[in-house]
Order: C-alpha cells, then sequence, then structure tokens
C-alpha cells in the first residue's frame, strides 16, 4: 500500500486504458480524447473547477457502457462500437439507422438478419431506456469510488442528455446540461469521428451536430481549431506524461484508503463482463490476503498481494463479453485470446508508476509451476511465493463460481480439485493448503506425486538450491547423518539418483524455498 498520496488521474488513467479495450477502441484513445478535451476547455476560456470537471468526465465517459453486457449479447449481434458510437449524437434517424445494423448478426443471410431485426427490435426499444438508466447509475457509483469529485460523478446522471432535449431519458437540455459535460461530448465526439475519417471529417461532423446534440457555440470553437486540437503526439509512442500533464492544478490526489477504494472500483469494473463473475476479484483479493496471513506473510507483503489480486482481472475487458458468456467450449482463436487477458492486465496496470509493482504479480494469476500456465508459461522458479498464493487463490475461488459453460463445484470439490492440482505440480502445495485453510477447511499437509514428507520437501527445497549435506544440517539444526537419511529416502521416492534430477524435480513441483538465507 503507497504511504503516500498518489493521483487520482493515475489511476482513472488505467481505467480509461481498461475501457479502451472493453470498446475496441485504438489503445490509449481514451487518453488522446481527454488531452482534445483539456485544449478544448482551455480554448473556451472557462473557470479552473470546470477545466477539471472536463478532463475527469472525459477519462470516464465510457465507463459504464459495458453494463448489462449478458442482455447486450442477446439482443445485439453486431458491433455497438462500429455501428451505435459513431451515430450516439447523431439524429433520430441517424440513430436509429444505428441501432438497425447492430441488431443482426453480420455474417448471416440476409434472411436471418431481416428476422432478427424484426424480431429483436421491439425488445431493443424497451430495453434502450433501462439500459441508459443503468449506465447513468453504473458510471456514477465506479466515477466516485475511483476518486472523482461529487461534481464529476454527480454528472454522470445526465452522461446521455442532449443540448436539444431529445435524449432517451429526457432529463435536461441546453444550458442545464452542465457545462464540463457538454465541452466533453464534443471533444470525445471529435476525437472517436477522427478516427473514422480525418480531421477535416471530424470537425464537419462536430460542426452538424451543433444545435442538436451539441451546444453550437462549443461544437463551433471545436470545427474552427480542429487541427489544433486533433493533434496529439509523443516522441516514444505513448502519450501517458502528456495526458498527465494536462491535468489542471490542483490535482486530485487518493490517500491510502480512498487508493485501496479505487481499486477494489477497478474489481468490479473488470467484473461486469459477466453478471457469473460478480464479486470474483474481491473474492479472489480476500482469499489470498487471508491465505498468506495464515503462513506469516509480513503486512506490507499481505496488502501487496490483496492489491494485485484485485487487479488481476482488469485484462479480462479486452475480451469481447461473448466469449467469456460462451456455453459451450472454446475455439483454438477465443481460447488464445483469453491466455492473454493477464497480459492486457500487465500492459494497463504498468502505465501508472502508482500501479507497476502490482503489474507484475497481477499477471501471474494463471501461471504453473509446471509452466503450463499463461501468458507467460513460466515455471515455478520464476514464480515468487506471493504469485504462487494468487494463483491458489483465483483457481480455488473461480471453481466456486458458476459460468456459462458449467455449474460452480461445491466446496469439498473445489478442495479436491485445488489439492490434485499441488500433487500434480501445477500448484505450490504451501499455497494450496493455506488457501483451504482460509477458506475454513482442516487441510492435512497436500502431498506431491512423490510422497516426500514435509521434512523431506525441506531437504529436497535447499538441495535444489546448491545446498551441500552439511549446510543442509546446519540449516534445519539436525545431523548430517539424517540430512543425507532424507536425501536417499527422498532421491528413491523422487525416482532419481542425481542432485540436478532431484533440482529439476524441486523446481517443477515449487519445493525450492524463496528469499534469502544464512549458508552456514
Amino acid at each position: 500500500m503507497p504511504e503516500q498520496q498518489v493521483r487520482a488521474a493515475e489511476v482513472i488513467g488505467v481505467a480509461c486504458l481498461a475501457t479502451d479495450l472493453g470498446m475496441g477502441f485504438p489503445f490509449e484513445h481514451g487518453l488522446e480524447a481527454t488531452v482534445v478535451s483539456a485544449r478544448l476547455a482551455r480554448l473556451l476560456d472557462i473557470d479552473i473547477a470546470t477545466e477539471s470537471e472536463v478532463f475527469y468526465i472525459s477519462l470516464l465517459m465510457y465507463m459504464g457502457c459495458n453494463t448489462d453486457a449478458e442482455h447486450n449479447i442477446r439482443l445485439f449481434s453486431g458491433s455497438a462500437t462500429a455501428n451505435i458510437t459513431p451515430i450516439q449524437f447523431g439524429n433520430t434517424s441517424e440513430m436509429f439507422r444505428g441501432v438497425i445494423r447492430t441488431l443482426p448478426d453480420p455474417e448471416a443471410n440476409l434472411l436471418t438478419r431481416s428476422y432478427q431485426v424484426v424480431t429483436r427490435l421491439p425488445r431493443a426499444a424497451t430495453f434502450q431506456r433501462a439500459h441508459f438508466t443503468s449506465m447513468c447509475e453504473v458510471a456514477v457509483t465506479l466515477a466516485d469510488r475511483l476518486g472523482a469529485s461529487a461534481e464529476v460523478s454527480q454528472t454522470f446522471n445526465l452522461l446521455t442528455e442532449r443540448w436539444d432535449g431529445k435524449s432517451i431519458l429526457d432529463r435536461v437540455e441546453g444550458d442545464s446540461v452542465p457545462m464540463a459535460l457538454r465541452v466533453a461530448q464534443v471533444a470525445r465526439d471529435g476525437a472517436f469521428q477522427t478516427l473514422i475519417g480525418g480531421r477535416d471529417y471530424a470537425a464537419d461532423v462536430v460542426r452538424r451536430r451543433g444545435g442538436g446534440a451539441f451546444d453550437p457555440e462549443i461544437a463551433n470553437v471545436f470545427a474552427d481549431n480542429a487541427d489544433e486540437l486533433l493533434t496529439v503526439e509523443s516522441s516514444d509512442g505513448s502519450i501517458w506524461e502528456e495526458f498527465l500533464a494536462m491535468e489542471p492544478k490542483p490535482h486530485r490526489m487518493l490517500d491510502p484508503d480512498g487508493f485501496n477504494r479505487a481499486l477494489r472500483a477497478l474489481a468490479d469494473f473488470a467484473d461486469m463482463v459477466s453478471p457469473r463473475m460478480t464479486g470474483h476479484s474481491q473474492g479472489v483479493a480476500d482469499l489470498a490476503y487471508a491465505a498468506a496471513g495464515v503462513v506469516g506473510f509480513n503486512n506490507e507483503a499481505r496488502q501487496t498481494l490483496r492489491q494485485a489480486a484485485l487487479v488481476h482481472d482488469l485484462g479480462r475487458t479486452a475480451i469481447d463479453p461473448r466469449t467469456w458468456q460462451k456455453p459451450s467450449p472454446l475455439s483454438a482463436d477465443e481460447w488464445e485470446k483469453v491466455r492473454l487477458h493477464p497480459y492486457h492486465t500487465s500492459r494497463v496496470l504498468a502505465h501508472a508508476s502508482s500501479l507497476q509493482g502490482l503489474a507484475e504479480l497481477a499477471c501471474c494469476h494463471h501461471e504453473k509451476l509446471d509452466a503450463s500456465g499463461y501468458h507467460r508459461g513460466v515455471p515455478g522458479a520464476a514464480l515468487n511465493p506471493a504469485a504462487r498464493f494468487l494463483a491458489a487463490a483465483d483457481a480455488f475461488h473461480a471453481m466456486g463460481e458458476p459460468r456459462h459453460h458449467r455449474e460452480p463445484m461445491s466446496a469439498d470439490e473445489a478442495a479436491k480439485q485445488l489439492a490434485k492440482q499441488a500433487r500434480d505440480g501445477k500448484l505450490d502445495r504451501e499455497a494450496v493448503e493455506a488457501t483451504l485453510e482460509a477458506a475454513g477447511f482442516e487441510t492435512s499437509r497436500v502431498t506431491d506425486p512423490a510422497g516426500l514428507t514435509k521434512r523431506e520437501t525441506e531437504v529436497i527445497g535447499l538441495l535444489a538450491r546448491g545446498l551441500q549435506t552439511k549446510q543442509i544440517a546446519s540449516r534445519l539444526d539436525i545431523s548430517a547423518k539424517t540430512a543425507d537419511r532424507h536425501i536417499q529416502n527422498s532421491y528413491r521416492k523422487m525416482g532419481v539418483s542425481t542432485r540436478a534430477a532431484a533440482a529439476l524435480y524441486a523446481s517443477e513441483h515449487g519445493l525450492v524455498p524463496w528469499g534469502e538465507f544464512p549458508i552456514k
């Protein structure tokens, strides 16, 4: 846990990157659009408080858009980002055509697509108001928990409102739409239209929407200065530092409690990809924290493990929700994308200096001691104790949760399966034992395939670290003769006869101790 305050913009910036992945935007598009929003706010010469609100509203603009993912999948077979986002601020006719294009399966034949449109359109019309309401409420809650100001958070109640009053929720219009929201809407839409047709196209679209969805004065300022506003470049390929530099001062800061609250918000955001994953990340965090306490992790190490566990699945947002909610086995292509979600977790977190320390640990939650895990497929020797505890907690918690392709396991069955993975050399035995104990099971020590005793495990672990027989004896406070007997017994059980082979076995099955220890 950081002892000092951290910038809210860093944590919310990470949330924005995850939103880009979930929306199918180019990576860092949300940051670029926020730079554009901040520039537009300065051109309009508004007060500093409103300028700050523009910055954060732009960052959080699409945070609620993965709300109701399960219902959206049932109604819409096409891409909302490709068909609806370009016309979300258009006129009624444009918006209707966008919905029509999104309803049917784009790969289906004409007859099937026509049938899907006819049967789904009435349900879509009914669903739309409830969805927009839910989207606003989720955005309000997440913005507040991520550390935005009360003014910013409450503005998301009006997220879908328009200058002309022709919104689905019909809450406000004209000058009653908060200035900061009006500015952010224009800038974000302009930045997105640039992706479609370039700067001149974006300027034309925004100008035409002035008086409709947009405040005409703001729309004209944007269109008149589009080249200046939309030129966002960086020498190192990332605009992270440029984005942070655009935040108006004084910067919003999070104390340690606020930082942890923000991480919990990121956890819930990640789990929104499917209702069957609700609470997964926080559950894993609580379990890993408790398990680490069983074996005596110090408080700082336990807190770091909890924080990494909260954000371990943030990369899930990069995968189409249809994949997570598929009721049948995944295709090779789908499975390959799923295997990359820990990578996306790492890449998103690594941008923020306050979260870089969590990135390396968080992305290890699917790694296995025998190198059969993902995304890196590293062996046990590359996984520190915290990574091993995270993997065990994640596996156990997931087993007890429902998924679209299976029912949840009972607690007893999950415990058996977790212990089997330890015996098979996939999960760390100590981590599995501690996880099961933290989950309320009375456990005997999980044995490895060779049936080594606890003492034999300790001896072989030290042997694998390069200690000689006398050094092992000194370390464990036993006689050299006893140490040698344990070594020979272990060799026989493992079916090996050399130190090198024993070391490989120890590495494969997670028997190698971590941390510094004196060699006497």
